[in-house]
């Protein structure tokens, strides 16, 4: 059989791990394989957990079986998952399938007739070496074209006030003060999960009443913005450091003589940490506006830092 394998995508890393069941309706998500290679690295022991059994056919089942036999016996495919060195090795030809957040955890999607597959890799002994995620191939793919529109915060009223991308946080601000971030994932157009639990599912208008009810205010996370970055008050030309997620600035003693070089200054520190002039201008202007504004979305400028003019779309008008 043919397999073609490349490391997964940042938003396709979301689905490498258990979802929620109602998640795992949406993706077509049948089950997954864990293993390990025991403690001489060559042994090969597997435990199989069922998602959605009914979708579990005996066309699913050889060839899943297939798929396991070529990763293990087929030399075309690396002998992926033939043994915890060959794994190791396999991973660090391809440093970009990293997973994000991990030191340790490698990703690649492998497509095969009517299925995928999200395999989650560690060459760590003590741990289970691998994980294999098995979806439908055909709802996995809707679902993760519909959840590119990102996910609808809005008013009581079904006024649209931000979206996120599925997998980023929001901040609960309560009105005592304290936050609370919780991680945002898409179920489809008018259900998020917020959190986990099992109160965690809401329509997006039970959300919206109920953050009204109690008081609390809502600030995207977006995991487009950087942690922090540096920029200069436009009237004395400070460098001053930006926050995600917090109004205002702080202060810093860096020297200065003029406001043409307290850009520069900037432009070069925020270049060495990593943050595009796209990123600070939107942390600027989420500092000064708020971070539920559009200009406070990287998005929304180019490379230059410029702002973009859209063109409207469709994003629809499910309730």
């Amino acid at each position: 059989m043919d397999l073609f394998i490349r490391p997964m995508t940042e938003q396709e890393q979301l689905y490498a791990y258990r979802q929620s069941s109602q998640i795992a309706g949406q993706m077509g998500n049948i089950g997954y394989l864990r293993g390990d290679f025991g403690s001489g690295g060559e042994q090969f022991y597997t435990t199989w957990e069922d998602i959605r059994s009914d979708f579990k056919t005996d066309t699913f089942k050889t060839e899943f079986d297939n798929v396991v036999n070529a990763l293990r016996f087929d030399e075309r495919y690396g002998l992926l998952i033939g043994d915890r060195r060959t794994l190791a090795q396999y991973c660090a030809r391809f440093p970009e399938s990293l997973m994000k957040g991990s030191d340790r955890w490698y990703g690649f999607r492998i497509e095969s007739g009517d299925y995928s597959y999200l395999l989650r890799l560690s060459s760590t002994q003590g741990d289970y070496n691998f994980y294999i995620n098995c979806y439908k191939q055909d709802f996995f793919n809707s679902h993760m074209k519909r959840a590119e529109n990102g996910i609808r915060f809005i008013t009581p009223d079904y006024d649209e006030k931000f979206r996120v991308q599925d997998g980023d946080m929001i901040r609960i601000v309560r009105s005592d003060g304290t936050a609370r971030d919780l991680t945002c994932r898409y179920i489809d157009e008018t259900y998020v999960e917020i959190g986990n639990g099992w109160d965690s599912i809401f329509h997006i208008c039970q959300f919206a009443e109920e953050m009204e009810r109690c008081g609390n205010t809502v600030i995207p996370l977006r995991s487009s913005l950087p942690e922090q970055c540096y920029s200069t008050l436009l009237d004395t030309g400070m460098i001053v450091i930006l926050k995600k997620g917090e109004m205002g600035y702080y202060k810093t003693d860096i020297p200065y003589t003029d406001i043409e070089e307290a850009k520069e200054i900037a432009d070069q520190a925020n270049e060495k940490l990593g943050v595009t002039k796209a990123q600070a201008e939107a942390m600027k202007a989420g500092s000064l506006f708020g971070w539920a504004v559009p200009a406070a979305d990287p998005a929304n400028y180019d490379e230059q830092g410029q702002p973009i003019l859209k063109k409207n779309r469709d994003r629809g008008e499910a309730r």
